[in-house]
């Protein structure tokens, strides 16, 4: 499923019309993206939990040429999957 596929399923599962459920669903993906720019986390109950992880620099190789390199210190957003999303996909 793509987002033009998600959008189409919340406009048939709601009633909204396309552009309604377009906008809705990119609210929800922009709330999402602000708040873990922040810093936050964003917990929704039985579906999951996207939180951000800090990476620390370190030292590895570049694959053509086997030389070391510096790997810079990066924020990985990440998604632990709820009880309830887990359950359903079981």
């Amino acid at each position: 499923m793509n987002k033009n596929d998600l959008i189409s399923a919340v406009a048939d599962a709601s009633g909204l019309p396309k552009g309604d459920a377009m906008k809705a669903v990119e609210a929800v993906f922009d709330a999402i993206t602000q708040a873990l720019s922040k810093g936050d986390e964003v917990r929704l109950v039985g579906f999951g939990t996207f939180s951000v992880a800090k990476r620390k620099a370190s030292t590895g190789r570049n694959p053509r040429t086997g030389e070391p390199m510096e790997i810079e210190a990066s924020t990985q957003p990440k998604f632990k999957a709820g009880k309830g999303l887990k359950d359903a996909v079981n």
